[in-house]
């Protein structure tokens, strides 16, 4: 069990990002494309998880201050070095394993993702704001493994309404984070943050998320894509969901860990599965 949780598979949410390019580029009876978008999520899930479990190690002393993060497997003291080195050298290797089935360019993004996770842990989580933006792009790399690693070209609206909405939940969680966590135990970084920064830099992404899709919505490359106009009536429901991750993150540290929130909060469960309906419906 103990294992098991330090692989963190409810944060396997986050990797469908992944699907978003085949969702939106009209090749859903490409039964092969759907094999390898599904082939690239499941390397992403298996990288993702070496990453987090080299991450624990690395902050195994800085965990143990942590309310929270004290509990895991690695900071409690529930498995061992070496047993983490081993399972970061087995998940590395199926997932590069997966990628190579699919072609080099996935092989590359997943290298790439590996070395964004060097740089965060040896520095880049230290820089305000860059520490946010580094985790972004990890988001990034996840939309270009389903779009550019399996062949689909990548729409400009979907990168950069994807760069916006990952900033927000980036910010989000500094957001929480400051307010959860004692000053003298918190990470080193937060100190560089304060409330109203972050609440300005959320204002700026939540915006910014909801202006590039309400933008995609009626861009005429889209409608002549989907041949509908259509998708604009989904917008009132990214912006409920956008609205209701902003109320939980007002509630102190609710949102401090946004793959969570989405797995437990049955509101933005409920907005999520209509959103993917209407697009389908829509689209279809």
């Amino acid at each position: 069990m103990h294992y098991w949780r330090s692989l963190r598979p409810q944060h396997w949410v986050k990797n469908a990002f992944v699907w978003a390019g085949f969702l939106f580029a009209h090749e859903w009876s490409d039964a092969t494309l759907a094999v390898q978008v599904a082939t690239a999520f499941a390397a992403f899930c298996l990288i993702a998880s070496a990453v987090y479990v080299a991450n624990d190690w690395i902050d195994r002393e800085s965990d143990r201050a942590h309310p929270v993060k004290r509990e895991r497997p690695i900071a409690s003291g529930r498995i061992s070095g070496a047993a983490a080195v081993v399972m970061c050298i087995a998940l590395g290797a199926a997932a590069f394993a997966l990628a190579a089935s699919v072609g080099l360019r996935l092989v590359g993004i997943l290298l790439a993702y590996v070395l964004l996770n060097v740089a965060y842990s040896l520095g880049l989580k230290r820089a305000v704001i860059v520490d946010v933006i580094a985790v972004a792009l990890g988001f990034l790399l996840r939309i270009l493994a389903g779009t550019i690693g399996v062949g689909i070209v990548p729409s400009a609206w979907l990168l950069m309404c994807g760069l916006m909405f990952t900033l927000l939940l980036g910010f989000g969680k500094r957001r929480a984070e400051l307010t959860a966590v004692k000053p003298d135990v918190a990470r080193s970084v937060l100190a560089g943050y304060s409330a109203d920064l972050l609440d300005r830099l959320i204002t700026v992404c939540a915006s910014g998320t909801l202006i590039a899709y309400s933008l995609y919505t009626i861009s005429p490359q889209t409608i002549a894509l989907h041949g509908s106009s259509d998708l604009v009536y989904t917008v009132p429901i990214v912006t409920y969901a956008l609205f209701r991750y902003l109320y939980l993150l007002d509630r102190q540290h609710a949102a401090e860990d946004p793959a969570r929130l989405m797995l437990t909060d049955w509101q933005l469960q409920v907005a999520a599965v209509i959103w993917l309906a209407a697009v389908i419906w829509i689209i279809g």
